[in-house]
């Protein structure tokens, strides 16, 4: 085991650094004079699909520094560098994940007062802020070469991108450079609707009729349940609460025939039926006798519930009124898939239980029903295990390492040095006590939580951890203990690089430990949803992304491969892996989804084929890829696989908005906002899937590929979003990426099929397309979104920047989303609810700032355009 750099060493205090020069000693104060700062310098460097970047670092300290008593470490987003062609005062290399170096020529010299530049070069284009370095920390080192002290950088600076050249990813990237006047372009098929034209409900029931008259609920109406329903009921309360400012009082059972005096809520289940569904179905019914819902089961009457909560007035939840009226309507609903679900991944980057809760309201209220928790990555373990500590112990926490062999989790998406430091969302973990509370408070509000563990890789995390636990044992003797749940080879010298950028993240698939660790885990993690009064059914297994080289080196692998020549080589050891953990996991009563690698194998060419060995096995592909792939997804449902389908240009959430590079997220699928999660059509993917990640035109890529079979369709087991983590710091950054886009994926999972996915001829299906989301947009921005303001304290959803041009001084503006109001300045400054608002076109000249409001008060970022 490599050295683990104390903590207690870390500098936060008035501690003293001795410098390896002969400055003599100074202080953490002087450290934190040395600035760095990073810019972009160009995509446009050949060969194509490289950039070229430069650190800049001014030495405001008042010692120097020289070719060995420093490094500077961060995390980028992972890209592999280029070697200089000119030679550079420092080296830019990469360590492992998305963990860099900068290490110093022998002959560097960099004195107090002076300036260097540093510049490198790597592949792919690199456009937005969130690309850039973060978390950057100088280790400085002794005459001996040894670690002494860490100073965090405090003076960062990331320069702007501000040219054609920073913002687009080279010759090949379609896509325009976004301004004002792109945006104004983008919107103009967009018009504002009167409210009568709006979606009263989202996800878009299967039925809606509005009546004449209005029913008004007060803080003294009764509300009656069913047996079975006292979760409902008690549910319906709570939120009628923050309408009314009171609790209505509860009954149990159905009342009486209610007279014309007393106009009651009434909860219960029957033989409900909508579009042949007959689970999760209502039907909720307003009039002057009161408010009735009726579902299939008890998740239906929910579902009746949270559409109820929708048709309130969103001006009651500003603020408690003694008397919320609810317009007459009969509403008839079911879902479309039985399987909806979004993907949190908590690993990468750590969020609370409190803030997982405010995500579980939010999919709940979009009759999501299925969160997968992705509590294990390569970056972090983020639930307690009986028996095995050092998962949250290593494995939970991220800090310095002396190197990428040390056992335990190196700095990653800017976390920094230090393990468990404040806002920088590296380190954490679920107590078994927080999870029972997760897995309770989900089932209440009819989410069912599927627990992942993903193997054989991105594993680091679990790996680093049994790897500490293994020294422990053996220093105290135990050997045959300490070998128990070990996931690695440790003569494996096999060399490989995952889509990540790590170099030792996969499991052994020859060693009994392994399968031993996996169902430890599975059992333990199945005691918690027992203590929490649940039965654990379903577990996702990963197997992602394993990448080209594994196991082609490691001794345990080949005598396994010579006992097995069935297996016939390193590539097909994950299929090996995946074909004798699968009985195991039956054997405990579990559907095993996983991604869709495990259901393929792959061909010498590096081609994927759908592997017919586990058809009817309960083994559930999860299908992200419709772009390198493009038939993917039918493929597998044609082979008669139950797949879900998690397409990366309609449902990743942590894909950017737009190419603004101050718009956070990844790309590397593309840019997908709202309309995008809207615009889906499962059957017929081929024409909802538009264009590549570089907007090219995706319609030729098509010919040729499979479209998805009329029988197999019902293989189509439902949908998922999915956010990653890698980008998202914090609560805010997880809100501003969910929504508004999880209101576009809840119509696509729940909307009973929209006429326009049947339309072959791509002009007629692009004007029904444009006037059905014209109205889905109106009914986000006028209605939906400003109600988000006020539930649980408010989420921090994102508006649009407007669009804008300036024709012969005349300012015209429009917005992606219609119903924002348009406010604007020419003085320079920011606007704010009581600047001009935009209406009509309007005379200006100079400089115009502009942003969107919502009703609740809530704006945009700002957009400027000026007068030529």
């Amino acid at each position: 085991m490599k050295k683990l750099f104390p903590l207690s060493l870390i500098l936060f205090g008035a501690l003293l650094l001795a410098s390896c020069n002969k400055s003599g000693n100074v202080s953490k104060e002087q450290a934190e004079k040395i600035a760095v700062s990073w810019k972009l310098v160009s995509n446009f460097i050949e060969p194509e699909g490289r950039f070229e970047a430069q650190f800049t670092i001014r030495n405001g300290s008042d010692f120097g520094l020289d070719g060995s008593n420093w490094k500077l470490f961060w995390n980028m987003s992972p890209r592999p560098i280029q070697s200089n062609k000119t030679p550079q005062p420092a080296i830019v290399e990469h360590i492992n994940g998305d963990w860099y170096q900068m290490i110093a020529a022998k002959d560097f010299k960099l004195a107090p007062g002076d300036s260097v530049v540093i510049k490198y070069t790597g592949t792919e284009g690199v456009v937005k802020e969130t690309d850039a370095p973060l978390g950057l920390y100088f280790v400085f080192y002794d005459n001996e070469g040894k670690e002494k002290d860490i100073v965090q950088v405090a003076d960062y600076k990331i320069e702007p991108f501000t040219t054609r050249e920073q913002i687009l990813r080279g010759k090949m990237d379609l896509k325009e450079v976004p301004t004002a006047e792109t945006r104004y372009k983008a919107n103009a098929g967009f018009t504002k609707l009167g409210e009568e034209q709006l979606l009263k409900i989202i996800p878009s029931p299967v039925k809606l009729v509005p009546g004449a008259g209005t029913f008004s609920l007060t803080g003294k109406t009764n509300v009656y349940y069913q047996e079975g329903l006292e979760n409902e009921a008690r549910y319906l309360i709570s939120k009628l609460k923050t309408l009314t400012g009171t609790d209505l009082p509860i009954q149990a059972g159905l009342p009486n025939k209610p007279s014309s005096e007393e106009a009651v809520i009434v909860l219960k289940t029957g033989k409900v039926a909508v579009n042949g569904v007959s689970t999760e179905a209502y039907n909720l019914n307003i009039n002057q006798s009161g408010i009735t819902i009726e579902g299939s089961d008890a998740a239906g009457v929910f579902y009746g519930v949270q559409s109820l909560l929708q048709l309130a007035p969103t001006e009651s939840y500003q603020k408690p009124v003694a008397s919320v009226g609810f317009g007459f309507v009969q509403v008839q609903d079911a879902p479309r898939f039985q399987f909806r679900s979004l993907h949190l991944d908590v690993a990468r980057n750590f969020q609370t239980k409190e803030s997982v809760k405010r995500i579980i309201d939010l999919l709940s209220g979009y009759k999501v029903n299925h969160l997968l928790l992705y509590t294990t990555e390569d970056e972090g373990w983020r639930i307690e295990i009986d028996g095995l500590p050092e998962l949250t112990q290593v494995g939970a926490q991220r800090q310095h390492t002396s190197g990428m062999n040390a056992n335990a989790l190196h700095p990653g998406y800017g976390s920094g040095p230090v393990a468990n430091e404040k806002d920088k969302h590296g380190s954490g973990y679920y107590t078994k006590a927080d999870f029972i509370e997760i897995l309770k408070y989900a089932h209440e509000r009819h989410i069912k939580i599927i627990p992942e563990l993903n193997f054989p890789g991105h594993a680091l995390a679990a790996i680093k951890s049994m790897e500490a636990r293994y020294e422990r044992l053996m220093k105290e003797g135990k050997e045959k203990e300490a070998n128990e749940y070990r996931l690695i080879d440790p003569d494996d010298k096999s060399v490989y690089i995952s889509a990540q950028g790590y170099k030792n993240n996969v499991v052994s698939p020859a060693r009994e430990s392994t399968y031993n660790f996996f169902v430890k885990v599975v059992d333990e993690i199945a005691k918690l949803y027992q203590q929490a009064g649940l039965k654990m059914d379903t577990f996702h297994t990963g197997g992602d992304e394993v990448a080209d080289g594994v196991w082609t080196k490691s001794p345990m692998a080949a005598k396994l491969l010579a006992e097995h020549p069935e297996v016939k080589g390193p590539r097909y050891l994950q299929t090996y892996f995946f074909r004798k953990l699968l009985p195991m996991l039956e054997k405990r009563g579990l559907k095993v989804h996983g991604w869709e690698e495990v259901a393929l194998n792959k061909t010498e060419t590096g081609a994927y084929l759908a592997n017919p060995e586990f058809v009817g096995r309960q083994v559930y592909p999860y299908v992200w890829n419709n772009v390198y792939d493009v038939d993917l997804g039918n493929r597998m449902a044609n082979a008669g696989y139950p797949v879900v389908l998690c397409n990366v240009t309609n449902f990743y959430f942590d894909m950017s908005y737009n190419n603004d590079p101050k718009e956070p997220g990844l790309y590397w699928g593309g840019f997908v906002d709202t309309r995008d999660n809207w615009a889906f059509a499962p059957f017929n993917m081929f024409r909802t899937t538009e264009e590549t990640s570089m907007g090219k035109p995706m319609k030729q890529e098509f010919v040729g590929k499979q479209l998805m079979k009329p029988e197999a369709r019902k293989n189509v087991y439902g949908v998922e979003a999915q956010l990653w983590s890698e980008t998202i710091k914090g609560r805010d950054m997880m809100e501003y990426s969910i929504l508004p886009k999880l209101l576009g994926f809840s119509e696509s999972a729940w909307a009973a099929e929209r006429k326009w996915e049947n339309v072959a001829d791509d002009a007629a299906r692009k004007v029904m397309m444009a006037e059905g989301w014209n109205i889905f947009a109106n009914s986000i921005a006028q209605k939906h979104l400003p109600r988000l303001k006020y539930i649980n304290g408010g989420y921090n959803y994102r508006l649009p920047q407007p669009g804008a041009i300036i024709e012969n001084g005349m300012l015209k503006a429009n917005v992606e989303l219609p119903g924002l109001a348009i406010r604007y300045t020419t003085d320079g400054s920011e606007p704010t609810e009581t600047s001009q608002l935009y209406e009509n076109p309007v005379k200006v000249s100079g400089t115009v700032t502009l942003k969107s409001f919502d009703l609740a008060g809530r704006s945009s970022r700002s957009s400027v355009v000026t007068a030529r």
